[in-house]
């Protein structure tokens, strides 16, 4: 089976790494960047971020599985102190892979002079302006005038995203077997001309959410920390996207109990 390994620069993930790629090519195993059956991140969330958007192309055969150098995060099940563990699990299943598959955003930008861009998000999508003023924008959802939007920005989260920057902004957290996606709004103003609603809006897989953004020079879209600049922008197509990310599941962890761990932290009494 082929695999690659990504990993951040701390000296605990670098050890980390080594050992798996050590271990795995030596029960016959092959170290493929470029063709990879199963990439494993090494690190911390942002690392596992940067890994899935390095093989977004290729959601159609790779497989994920995370390993925290640290506390365990959304998308990892192991730890460095069960690397032993983790290459049994891999050694064992060889290409016959348990998963699971997580639904990812999907945007489409279309521009005033017909071209489009597009980008897709594990987490989230976030549209803003780069200025300190407020963006501007009508809300259509499932082809219907929603609302008159005036803020910071619209944050669009999946159900694993909802437990990070749209969290932070007052989104709901929504379990990842559910298909849906958020519309969290980020410092709403609310006047005479600019009403919304004021509240997480939990929009169903088959429904789309259309933006047609005032006139601003200055937009982008954050797609899980990766930032696209925009200008000329005629509409922005948010929606639940075709294709899902695939993580390796060689043990299950209840997503609650992720949610206790990192946010409570507390011992049952």
């Amino acid at each position: 089976m082929k695999f690659w390994v990504n990993n951040n620069r701390k000296k605990q993930s670098v050890v980390a790494a080594q050992k798996i790629k050590r271990e795995l090519i030596a029960s016959g195993m092959d170290l493929d960047q470029k063709d990879p059956l199963l990439v494993i991140s090494v690190g911390g969330d942002g690392t596992l971020l940067s890994t899935f958007h390095a093989y977004a192309s290729h959601l159609d055969k790779v497989k994920f599985v995370a390993l925290h150098t640290g506390h365990l995060g959304f998308y990892s099940d192991w730890t460095d102190e069960e690397i032993d563990e983790l290459v049994r699990r891999i050694i064992a299943a060889q290409e016959d892979i348990p998963s699971t598959s997580y639904p990812l955003i999907d945007a489409k930008i279309e521009m005033k002079d017909g071209s489009t861009r597009s980008g897709i998000a594990i987490n989230e999508a976030v549209v803003r302006r780069l200025s300190a003023l407020t963006m501007k924008t009508q809300v259509d959802i499932d082809g219907e005038y929603f609302e008159s939007f005036r803020g910071d920005g619209l944050c669009f989260s999946t159900p694993t995203g909802s437990t990070a920057y749209s969290k932070a902004v007052g989104g709901a957290l929504i379990h990842p077997k559910i298909n849906v996606f958020q519309m969290v709004e980020i410092a709403s103003i609310n006047n005479r001309v600019y009403r919304t609603i004021s509240s997480p809006i939990i929009i169903p897989q088959n429904q789309v959410v259309h933006l047609y953004p005032q006139d601003a020079e200055d937009y982008v879209i954050n797609f899980d920390g990766i930032i696209v600049e925009l200008s000329d922008v005629e509409c922005i197509k948010i929606k639940l996207g075709e294709s899902r990310a695939q993580f390796a599941q060689y043990r299950h962890r209840h997503f609650w109990t992720r949610v206790e761990t990192a946010f409570l932290g507390q011992d049952e009494n």
